[in-house]
């Protein structure tokens, strides 16, 4: 009778114990799946940060044409030349755009560049500029110099931050690299955020949301 009481409890006993080993190792994959969903939305929230750095109609190209200029992150020789001719042309955009602003005029919105004198309206009906108020306070700036430097700098972070231009020019990195390609962009993105802020732009130009002039200056 006593053995077969203890043969009874004995597969009673070890259940328990076989549940609580799979209960221990259940939870691992789960923390790891956790925490690689958090690296992936801290990438994609410093992605969003920069992007709202950058004129609006440059960050839609470029999100509208890597894919196909890069087929997906598959490059051959003539994706790669298309690619770093389309990379060049925005960088240039974010970098002109910095010296692009805007004037109200009786509700409507005209646009120019700043020059050493003011600036030149490229987009008001009449040619010899009678309407518009005094443009010597839109004048060149430095500050304009660092946010254009700035602008490109971010540009270059978001750029290195899409799969497929990084695939199209890193299609195999190497340890060192890949490291490099993953800090390098949200370094960037960082100090120049908080340049910035400290640098803060007073432009309303291309691609960028346009406001009232009163204390722009």
């Amino acid at each position: 009778m006593a053995s077969s009481s203890l043969t009874q409890r004995n597969p009673t006993s070890s259940q328990p114990d076989g549940e609580q080993e799979q209960l221990e190792t259940a939870p691992r994959p789960k923390r790891q799946h956790s925490l690689s969903e958090r690296a992936m939305s801290h990438t994609l929230t410093t992605a969003a940060d920069l992007a709202n750095l950058l004129p609006t109609g440059t960050l839609l190209a470029f999100t509208l044409l890597i894919p196909v200029f890069t087929s997906n992150g598959s490059c051959d020789y003539p994706t790669h030349i298309l690619t770093t001719v389309l990379l060049t042309l925005l960088s240039i955009s974010c970098f002109l755009s910095s010296f692009s602003d805007s004037v109200k005029v009786d509700d409507n919105v005209y646009y120019g560049f700043a020059t050493r004198k003011g600036m030149w309206v490229f987009n008001y009906p009449d040619p010899n500029g009678l309407g518009l108020p005094d443009l010597s306070k839109y004048r060149i700036r430095i500050v304009d110099w660092i946010h254009a430097v700035l602008s490109v700098l971010v540009f270059g972070a978001v750029a290195l931050r899409d799969k497929n231009a990084v695939s199209c020019f890193y299609p195999a990195p190497e340890k060192g690299t890949k490291e490099v390609l993953d800090i390098v962009p949200i370094g960037v993105g960082v100090i120049c955020g908080l340049l910035f802020l400290v640098f803060p732009a007073t432009r309303h130009g291309i691609g960028y949301p346009v406001t009232g002039d009163e204390g722009r200056r």
